[in-house]
């Protein structure tokens, strides 16, 4: 299949999915909103052409039999019950997920017979089925099945991406993968039992991992089920197996091939080892956005000066030829011109509203909350706000992770909130503004608050801060201990959160990103977290500064203040400026990077860092000049050296590495 045509199918896909969520939840408010019910099915409509037209059936099958049921909504047919909602709901999330398999695998190898059929079954027998699926989960349609059929419903999925959380599954080189949940029973011999049924299920089937692991599934180490994850030809290859193991009491099969192979591809582009995968496969994160969409005028500005650029460029050839000085000097600044011009449009057309990360926030905030049992009310302010697609990729976690404790840590239940007088619907609240050249995005929910008397206990007890430097701390300091790695106040540890990451990494992806983030909370009132980015980091002003016989840059931003090296003293050996009375350590450029030469400026400069940044001062040769430049990031083997960030290339073709003062 041509990669153009199955690259544009998969984000149109992606858009589609967005605004069918969306739409949904408008419906799911207001079961009266004509407007977004015509949206939903057009948008299913539109989904089934294109999974048909790309040769997807098993996709285009699911997305014909929920556009037949919400047609019967449409039609008033059928009411918009919370039931009916959350099997509409999963459906979107198994096409979601075989559009990623798609994304990841170049096809899908999803089977969606089980979701069409309950779809099938609600359309033919009402809302009532809907009901009976969701308060019986796992029971066929005598009530005693030995071997349950949970189709991919919303719990069925959120377990199973809960344990490929933990547990890692290898994708097989071919044929669908299924999740086994087995009950052995309750017997004296329950580990026995359960061990035979391991090993059986090893002999009939390429048993892929199980949760817990083997060891602990022999000696009877596990609750009610244990899991298995096998490989195998068909959904009946499975149920036969089953059927012949003797010790298996009851067991439900999934198809988790979407599922396994997602998690394969999310433990490989994530490094960090933090848990960034919420409950619904509609929180999960947001991958790099792969394309821009360009207005028209953009283009014709673009195209507009190209043409000024080669004019140029033929005018400074012939002045050259002809030794005009006056003319090369005069078509010199045209094309300085341009460059600005070409610069800033470019730029522009980087630009990415931020709808394209929060659109499947509203979906995230409302499965959170029906998880958790809570009445949650969430808005978007400011979504046309437009940022750097570089910087709109990384922020998305980190938002998530957010709004993921404003649920789950924020808002009380329905109940605690009655009883101190708020509304039973919380109010969870992300805005959006553009303060010249940064973003301002804050959340802001008007839950429970933070408890600074916790925080200050658990940065006790975790060494973070001694009690004396805690008594001198205010409350907004306080509440900033919560970005420390491994920090949290929660008393139980959920899917959700609670596990003390989150909050660090949003903390360590606003600093690489050159911004800030701030807490401010009211005990029983909310908390507001506000994150403060660039709109763009391709263009950094740096100041320059001599080194021996090379030269070398320094963000702007890093710099507090430039003074004569004759300035520092030396305290037990190592040289050090005062200031403010704190002690700042010297780094000797030249003997850091080892560079050639000698000075040629005396004793040399000193250049003072911000104390936010670090307390250091760089010792150069001396200060050149200051000048906005275009950072190219250090790629391969480069990446990640200590003291540099990446290299900008001058007017005159020099290269010119531009220090990290935090590694430095």
């Amino acid at each position: 299949m041509d990669d153009q045509y199955l690259d544009a199918f998969i984000r149109e896909s992606e858009e589609a999915i967005t605004e069918l969520n969306n739409s949904l939840l408008e419906l799911e408010s207001d079961p009266d909103n004509q407007e977004a019910m015509d949206s939903i099915f057009r948008t299913a409509h539109t989904l089934k052409g294109n999974f048909g037209a790309m040769g997807f059936e098993e996709a285009s099958h699911l997305a014909h039999a929920m556009e037949d049921l919400l047609d019967e909504m449409r039609q008033g047919e059928m009411e918009v019950t919370p039931e009916i909602m959350d099997l509409v709901f999963a459906g979107v999330d198994d096409i979601e997920a075989i559009v990623n398999e798609i994304e990841a695998e170049g096809e899908s190898t999803a089977q969606t017979a089980a979701m069409v059929e309950d779809i099938r079954e609600v359309i033919e027998e009402g809302a009532e089925a809907a009901k009976a699926d969701a308060g019986a989960p796992g029971e066929g349609a005598d009530g005693n099945d030995p071997v349950a059929d949970n189709g991919q419903d919303g719990d069925t999925a959120a377990t199973i991406e809960a344990i490929l959380d933990r547990v890692d599954v290898p994708v097989p080189d071919d044929g669908p993968v299924y999740h086994l949940d087995v009950d052995v029973g309750a017997g004296n011999m329950r580990g026995v039992d359960a061990m035979l049924a391991v090993e059986s299920l090893i002999e009939d089937l390429n048993v892929l991992a199980t949760d817990p692991e083997r060891e602990a599934i022999e000696d009877g180490d596990f609750e009610a089920t244990f899991s298995a994850f096998v490989a195998a030809e068909d959904e009946a290859t499975v149920r036969s197996a089953i059927d012949g193991i003797g010790p298996i009491e009851s067991a439900t099969v999934t198809e988790a091939t979407a599922a396994v192979a997602a998690a394969e591809t999310d433990s490989t582009d994530d490094e960090s080892g933090t848990d960034t995968t919420p409950a619904k496969s509609s929180g999960s994160s947001v991958d790099e956005i792969k394309s821009v969409r360009v207005d028209v005028s953009q283009l014709d500005t673009l195209h507009g000066l190209v043409e000024q650029l080669v004019t140029s460029r033929i005018k400074l050839s012939r002045a050259v030829e002809d030794e005009s000085l006056d003319s090369a000097t005069e078509t010199l600044n045209e094309l300085d011109k341009i460059t600005a011009s070409l610069q800033n449009t470019v730029m522009d057309m980087r630009l990415i509203p931020l709808r394209k990360v929060v659109g499947k926030f509203p979906r995230l905030v409302r499965d959170l909350s029906r998880d958790l049992g809570k009445e949650v009310e969430f808005s978007i302010e400011g979504e046309d706000i437009e940022l750097d697609r570089t910087i709109l990729t990384e922020i998305s976690d980190p938002l998530m992770h957010i709004l993921r404790n404003s649920v789950d840590h924020g808002i009380e239940p329905p109940e605690e909130r009655e009883r101190k007088g708020k509304p039973r619907e919380g109010q969870i609240e992300l805005r959006a503004s553009r303060e010249r050249d940064h973003v301002v995005i804050t959340v802001e929910d008007d839950g429970a608050g933070l408890d600074g008397d916790a925080i200050r206990e658990q940065a006790l007890e975790k060494g973070v801060r001694s009690s004396d430097e805690l008594e001198r701390m205010d409350d907004s300091a306080v509440y900033d201990l919560v970005f420390h790695p491994g920090f949290s106040t929660a008393e139980e540890v959920t899917d959700t959160s609670g596990r003390g990451v989150g909050m660090d990494v949003v903390h360590e992806t606003v600093t690489q990103l050159d911004g800030s983030v701030n807490v401010e909370s009211t005990p029983g009132e909310g908390t507001t977290v506000s994150l403060r980015l660039p709109v763009t980091m391709a263009i950094v002003k740096v100041l320059f500064v001599q080194v021996g016989d090379e030269q070398y840059g320094i963000p702007i931003k890093n710099v507090d203040e430039i003074t004569a090296a004759t300035d520092a003293r030396t305290i037990n050996g190592n040289k050090v400026i005062k200031h403010n009375d704190e002690i700042y350590p010297i780094i000797d450029l030249a003997e850091t990077f080892e560079v050639p030469g000698e000075s040629a400026n005396g004793d040399g400069m000193l250049v003072r860092v911000r104390e936010s940044e670090r307390k250091v001062a760089l010792h150069c040769d001396e200060v050149n000049s200051q000048e906005e430049v275009v950072v190219k990031p250090l790629e391969g083997i480069l990446s990640g050296t200590p003291g540099l960030s990446g290299t900008a290339v001058l007017g005159d073709g020099d290269i010119v590495h531009i220090l990290d003062v935090v590694t430095l």
